[in-house]
């Protein structure tokens, strides 16, 4: 494809990490996790780091941790604040483990949550605001983390979407109780697949080493606070404490993530400068809302909303981008509330939800990479341009 949604960030480095790997005959999580582990959590500036097999698997041993701790843990039917446009499994372990959402509209410039409607969403039983960085672009994370602390609520950042995004100095994925990250083949450095979780407390982190591996005790130092050692050792090897999964990573992954964490810095700057040619090329058309960015955004993709105001074909819009072979897809997923699993979910919409639909109906994102677009971004100027000119 000319214009491709997504791309390898790969080179030879990630290819050695494979072999060495392959030589050693050891492919299950082992010293490459770790290390991988170790490095990821000194890069964010965090205590510790969990590795799992994707970004929805550090959600879900996130979430569920959140249940198990030894001082007012989470509880099924207790209420958590989030934003209407995210990724499927931002939501789904919401659900899986029997809380209620209460929605609330985006911003449209920004994509991300409208923080003004927090406290109209606030009952006596809230007790968690899950944070989403969409495509790069950080939320309001300084107010959001201000709100919870006030109120005494858990912040849960998703951060799926915006590796190395900062907002006043401060890495993102860092401002929560918990803060998630994916390794997707698109995402800003690749593992195949796979995830982390961040956080500073002992015991979050001793949770979801147990519940990322069935639950057992085999990866928990002997004086956790999670449970008391017994001198059987022979029982020990398989102690199952938590209903947990197996949701561990390759060792493959983790040595591929060494060699990527390296280039994170460089590969980002490139997606800036790209992102500084695309704002640069859209200055002042009021046909198309851009992403407002908020901090320092990291720039997944780019994104535009059809203005719905100015009369725009979308689907001659549409049909010009597929000729000139360019990738496009909705924004994140879209509004969560039109999708059919909802269905499934306790949830309430908090005011009018608006703007995701306009996001929903009439916006769509193009790829951005860590390698020199300037060409394709030029052509998918022009070519959305003349589509909406009606050329």
């Amino acid at each position: 494809m000319y214009y491709e949604l997504a791309r390898s960030s790969w080179g030879p480095e990630e290819i050695e990490a494979i072999e060495e790997i392959v030589k050693k005959g050891f492919f299950t999580m082992g010293e490459n996790v770790r290390k991988f582990e170790e490095a990821f959590a000194q890069k964010f500036g965090s205590r510790y780091a969990v590795m799992l097999n994707s970004g929805s698997s550090a959600n879900l041993i996130g979430v569920a941790s959140l249940f198990f701790r030894k001082n007012n843990p989470l509880q099924r039917g207790d209420e958590v604040i989030v934003p209407a446009i995210s990724w499927a499994t931002t939501y789904h372990p919401l659900q899986q483990y029997g809380l209620k959402l209460k929605f609330v509209d985006v911003e449209l410039e920004s994509l991300n949550m409208d923080v003004s409607q927090l406290e109209k969403a606030l009952t006596p039983k809230t007790r968690m605001v899950v944070a989403v960085n969409i495509l790069g672009n950080p939320c309001a994370l300084d107010t959001l983390r201000d709100f919870c602390n006030r109120h005494g609520l858990i912040l849960f950042e998703d951060n799926c979407e915006s590796m190395g995004a900062t907002l006043n100095g401060k890495q993102c994925g860092t401002f929560g109780d918990i803060g998630t990250f994916s390794f997707f083949f698109s995402h800003h450095i690749s593992t195949m697949e796979g995830g982390i979780a961040l956080t500073n407390d002992q015991e979050t982190f001793h949770l979801m080493r147990s519940l990322r591996a069935h639950g057992w005790t085999r990866d928990i130092p002997a004086d956790s606070p999670i449970f008391e050692k017994k001198d059987q050792d022979f029982f020990e090897a398989y102690r199952f404490i938590l209903p947990g999964y197996n949701v561990r990573p390759l060792e493959l992954s983790g040595a591929i993530g060494l060699r990527q964490l390296e280039k994170l810095d460089a590969m980002v700057e490139t997606r800036r400068k790209n992102a500084t040619l695309f704002q640069k090329l859209f200055q002042g058309d009021e046909r198309f809302i851009l992403q407002r960015e908020n901090g320092s955004s990291s720039w997944f993709a780019f994104t535009v909303i059809l203005n719905p105001s100015k009369g725009l074909d979308r689907k001659k819009i549409m049909r010009a981008l597929k000729d000139a072979d360019i990738g496009y897809r909705i924004i994140t997923g879209g509004n969560f509330l039109r999708h059919d699993v909802i269905k499934y979910y306790d949830y309430e919409i908090v005011g009018t939800i608006k703007n995701a639909d306009v996001a929903h109906d009439w916006g769509f994102f193009v790829g951005n990479h860590p390698v020199d677009l300037s060409e394709q971004i030029k052509t998918f100027h022009m070519v959305l341009t003349r589509a909406a000119d009606g050329l």
